[in-house]
């Protein structure tokens, strides 16, 4: 795991881009090295990297769906260090970010935003379009904004048991 340029990042998200296979893009995360670290059996279908990947551990069996965005670290530090901004102009705020953990057996779903400083599973879900702000429990399923527990995992893998019996 290594912080990357700018150039590098750019190579990496062309190179998801260019790819239909989420297996194909976790295999190739997996190779870059990317991530603090990244298990087995993952799939990353998302063609968005996090600024900082190498705050990121993902275990195994996580899937990723499309344009999920994982957020290290915000740019606060940013608008209180302006210049303009007379009030805080003088202090040196520093930029704040925290690492993100994704346990075996997770699935993201497309469109959502994970924060800093949040570990996810091991057996959860988090439904399409969630901001995940605080640590998801094992075996929930969550959703919306802020997401909140909106279910449990066994019981949405037997609801899915059942119709892929009936189909």
């Amino acid at each position: 795991m290594k912080k990357m340029s700018w150039k590098e990042k750019i190579r990496i998200i062309i190179r998801l881009s260019l790819s239909n296979s989420g297996r194909k893009k976790a295999n190739y995360l997996k190779k870059k090295g990317i991530f603090k670290a990244f298990g087995d059996n993952n799939f990353w279908y998302s063609r968005i990297i996090p600024a900082d990947p190498h705050l990121m551990t993902i275990h195994d069996n996580v899937k990723v769906a499309t344009d999920v965005y994982f957020c290290t670290h915000d740019v606060l530090h940013d608008l209180f260090n302006d210049e303009g901004n007379l009030e805080y102009s003088s202090l040196m705020y520093k930029r704040y970010s925290g690492e993100i953990e994704l346990l075996n057996n997770v699935f993201i779903g497309a469109k959502s935003v994970i924060m800093y400083g949040v570990k996810i599973g091991p057996n959860a879900i988090v439904a399409v379009g969630s901001v995940v702000t605080k640590d998801v429990p094992e075996g929930c399923v969550v959703g919306g904004n802020p997401a909140k527990v909106i279910g449990k995992y066994e019981d949405v893998a037997l609801k899915r048991k059942n119709w892929s019996q009936e189909n």
